[in-house]
């Protein structure tokens, strides 16, 4: 039989024992049926590292034996090598047999059969002493998981007494054991640990189990619930409680409740907890921002609080801790509030209002000139709910050419999890505002209306010729998506838009603050947005009305067309005077174009400031908004190459196309993925065509990368801190690593047949620094610039096989690009592992030097610091 390739945990440093073999010519003894004896012959090549060799004589020797899973127990009874701690040659065997037989079954007994049985029963006896690397493979030759549970079911709660809950419970879901154990004591000292993944595989199948596990997690967030009285009865275990606070709880409960589909009234804590949040929220936003409505407010309130007497009582004490007795006096009176509850000072003006039928609200709601009108007629909102309602206006609304304002509305969910569904969405041209009504507009599935209705949209996104106006577009199409199935993949259909987020983010407004920084009752995004450009903010008081309700108020069409209709007005505001509020001139030169002025079809305005050349752009009013190096995303051209890497060095998101590939693919990504272009050379003006000049820059190819590289993070302003270096593969863009420790990299790269490292030209400067580093430890730079990646620890669930490395995902571990010297190094104790592509990186001097080279874009360095050590990928070290 014919395994392929072994697989498994690494085999480690074997055991000074017993060999065979032909002392005079080293051949190997004929190993014929007998399975010591095939042991011993594969001692002596585990005993000499011929791994090739090795896996040779188990593939023939598997062929050979007789019966192989009575072998492999004949091996294991007649040897005690594996009883001890650290890999052993039978372990490797049990796994070694467990892929053949995988890859090519051979005839063994029935399930259920008596001679399986025994079989069985002999595992399960050598299962109570095996050390987890033989626990997998025994259940999975043996089919443990259909053997008599008993004795299973006292090795899972013998490995429970001696500390090690992760085995037991990655045991007890192997062999299905769930329904006979304890979840409760199976999952606690999980969920202390902070491995709640392991735990919800163990339930994953069992609705009971699923039940049980949220009842213990819900009971853990009551206000007086103390979870260091639990932590207590687990004395020897690192415990992480910094994860279990009732608020982060909670969202995992939730997020269980969603995932599962069970009903909420299995957590009546958490659901509590979630009604207080909200709470509060209603409250601050009546009392102090004072931006909802009377009626809306009443109504989210009384289905919050109910008959519930603590969510009653919580009401009284944040209604009586406000200190504007006539406006709590109205709540109380809207609330229908029992005045012996109120404080004095309240109920004397609740009382007043009785007599007076004061039922107004002055304070809230008069002063509507203070904010912005909508400039047309109630005639000109039109409320589309079918089919036919859609054909007589699409002539109107997918007109070429013309600008359109879009907006959805939703009713609040106070973060009950998952994305809202849209009831409402706005689509506002010139004199004219369309309301669709999405629930009747989208059910039911397959009909005539939802077809007609995702159609309609799906050319409004796709039609570059019409510019689509939006503020926070890819959220609110993302919960179009979720509304309206045939819309999922409606942001990656969207052509021609521009988000005035992000126009919104680059303006500079004299005498204003930058948008979000005004006081608690201030106005804040789109409001603060069309007060800085139409001189009045927008009347939020039906933002949080219930818009799942039919018919909608009056008040609440108002709102909704005047939510999309503003977009159009700020739109023709800055095409009008730009100057006026500080926008770059590509930017106001790109929103004329989408106006009516297009260079050619399909063409964006921008979604960053940009030039034609990468110079610095100088601080002050006219520097581009800050950006993060880990949020700033950037395409780039296959003559860049040298610049991608310093840039993902550094932290940033970066994409190169190939070789030969067509530059329009750079304008398709920036579209779809909000990445920013750089190139060389004559494409850059075909790409500034197709994206807008915001969102492309030419790179000076006579720079040295380095120097490309500061350009263009001054060019954008991205801020790039030490803990930005290296967080991104520069081989592959991966920002996800796994911690290896050096004991096991040095199995992996034993088992993988490169015992003595890397060897060739390419690894020679690895070599070289290596060796020059032997034996000192890793230094630390001045001020504590350290490599501390937030990254995880291999574990043996990561790994598909170990012969050769691969990770569950299918990436292979690059394990020749590990020089020997690296390994032998007594400083250095851990390596990282790129998940993307597999590279292995090492604490190296690579940091300081990246540091220094980028010492004068680096945020927080106070001046010149010396080389610290960092990860440096395998086979380049320098």
């Amino acid at each position: 039989m014919d395994p392929g390739d072994p697989a498994g945990d690494p085999a480690g440093e074997p055991a000074a024992g017993d060999t065979a073999g032909d002392p005079a010519g080293g051949k190997c003894v004929p190993m014929g049926r007998d399975p010591l004896l095939f042991l011993q012959t594969l001692q002596t090549l585990w005993s000499t590292r011929e791994l090739g060799q090795l896996r040779e004589e188990a593939q023939r020797g598997f062929a050979a034996l007789e019966d192989p899973l009575a072998a492999l127990l004949d091996m294991l009874d007649g040897s005690r090598g594996w009883r001890g701690k650290g890999p052993s040659l039978e372990a490797w065997v049990a796994r070694e047999l467990k892929r053949c037989l995988q890859a090519q079954p051979c005839p063994g007994p029935a399930r259920g059969s008596p001679g399986l049985k025994q079989l069985q029963a002999r595992a399960v006896k050598l299962l109570a002493e095996s050390p987890p690397g033989l626990v997998e493979p025994l259940v999975s030759i043996f089919q443990l998981q259909d053997a008599d549970r008993s004795p299973l079911l006292a090795h899972v709660h013998r490995l429970h007494q001696e500390g090690k809950f992760k085995e037991a419970i990655v045991l007890g879901t192997k062999l299905r054991l769930q329904a006979d154990l304890d979840v409760e004591k199976m999952c606690i000292p999980l969920l202390l640990q902070d491995k709640a993944d392991l735990v919800e595989r163990y339930v994953d199948g069992f609705p009971d189990l699923q039940q049980r596990l949220l009842a213990l997690m819900d009971s853990w967030c009551q206000p007086s619930f103390d979870i260091r009285v639990v932590a207590r009865r687990y004395p020897q275990t690192t415990l992480r409680l910094e994860r279990l606070s009732p608020r982060a709880l909670g969202r995992q409960v939730l997020r269980l409740l969603a995932q599962h589909g069970l009903d909420p009234a299995l957590c009546p804590n958490v659901v509590t907890q979630q009604r207080l949040a909200a709470l509060r929220y209603l409250c601050y936003k009546r009392l102090v921002e004072r931006s909802v409505s009377r009626e809306s407010w009443a109504e989210h309130v009384q289905g919050l609080v109910g008959q519930d007497q603590g969510l009653q009582e919580q009401l009284l004490q944040l209604l009586a801790s406000h200190d504007d007795a006539a406006l709590v006096a109205q709540c109380a009176l809207d609330l229908l509030l029992p005045e012996e509850r109120l404080p004095a000072s309240v109920a004397a003006e609740l009382r007043q209002l009785r007599i007076q039928e004061r039922t107004a609200e002055a304070p809230l709601e008069d002063g509507k000139d203070d904010y912005y009108q909508l400039p047309i007629s109630r005639e000109h909102l039109h409320f589309l709910a079918s089919w036919e309602d859609l054909a007589r206006h699409q002539e109107e609304l997918l007109q070429p050419g013309r600008v359109v304002g879009m907006d959805l509305e939703w009713r609040p969910s106070f973060g009950a999890g998952g994305r809202p569904r849209a009831s409402l969405m706005q689509v506002a041209v010139e004199g004219r505002v369309f309301l669709l009504d999405l629930p009747r507009l989208s059910s039911p599935a397959g009909g005539q209306a939802p077809q007609a209705f995702s159609r309609l949209v799906s050319r409004l996104l796709a039609d570059p010729s019409i510019t689509k106006l939006g503020y926070g577009m890819a959220g609110d199409l993302r919960s179009l998506g979720a509304s309206c199935p045939a819309l999922a993949q409606a942001e990656k259909q969207l052509q021609g838009s521009v988000d005035l987020l992000q126009v919104h983010r680059q303006m500079r407004v004299a005498d204003r603050p930058a948008p979000g920084v005004e006081g608690a009752a201030g106005p804040r995004g789109l409001s603060l947005l069309v007060q800085q450009v139409l001189g009045k903010p927008l009347d939020k008081m039906q933002q949080l009305s219930n818009w799942d309700r039919r018919p909608l108020g009056e008040g609440q069409l108002v709102y909704a067309a005047a939510d999309a209709y503003c977009l159009l007005e700020v739109y023709w505001a800055l095409c009008r005077e730009p100057a006026r509020f500080h926008l770059s001139g590509d930017l106001a030169r790109s929103l004329r174009l989408a106006r009516g002025e297009r260079a050619g079809a399909g063409e964006l305005p921008p979604l960053q400031k940009a030039s034609a050349s990468p110079q610095q752009v100088p601080a002050g009013e006219d520097a581009a908004p800050e950006v993060p190096a880990r949020a700033f995303r950037v395409v780039c051209d296959s003559m860049l190459q040298g610049l991608a890497r310093s840039l993902r060095c550094l932290g940033i998101d970066v994409l190169v196309l190939a070789t030969g590939e067509d530059h329009r693919r750079a304008a398709e990504v920036a579209r779809q993925e909000g990445r920013i272009i750089l190139t060389s050379g004559l494409p850059y003006h075909k790409l500034r065509a197709q994206v807008g000049a915001g969102r492309c820059l030419s790179v000076d190819c006579s720079l040295k990368a380095r120097q490309q590289a500061m350009a263009v993070i001054r060019h954008f302003n991205v801020r790039v801190t030490h803990s930005d270096i290296f967080s991104r593969c520069q081989a592959c863009n991966c920002h996800q690593y796994l911690k290896v420790s050096k004991d096991v990299m040095k199995q992996l790269v034993w088992l993988s047949g490169h015992p003595e490292g890397p060897s060739g030209t390419g690894d020679e400067a690895a070599q070289i620094e290596d060796e020059r580093e032997t034996g000192s430890a890793p230094e630390e730079a001045p001020g504590g610039c350290t490599y501390d990646p937030s990254c995880r620890w291999l574990e043996e669930e990561d790994l598909q096989s170990r012969v050769p490395a691969t990770l569950g995902n299918g990436t292979r571990l690059q394990l020749s690009g590990v020089p020997a010297g690296v390994l032998r190094r007594p400083g250095l104790r851990h390596f990282y592992c790129c998940t993307g592509c597999g590279k292995v990186f090492w604490e190296g001097s690579h940091l300081g030097r990246v540091a220094e080279n980028f010492r004068e874009v680096l945020e927080g360095v106070p001046g010149s610091r010396e080389p610290s050590r960092a990860p440096s990928p395998a086979g380049s070290p320098s």
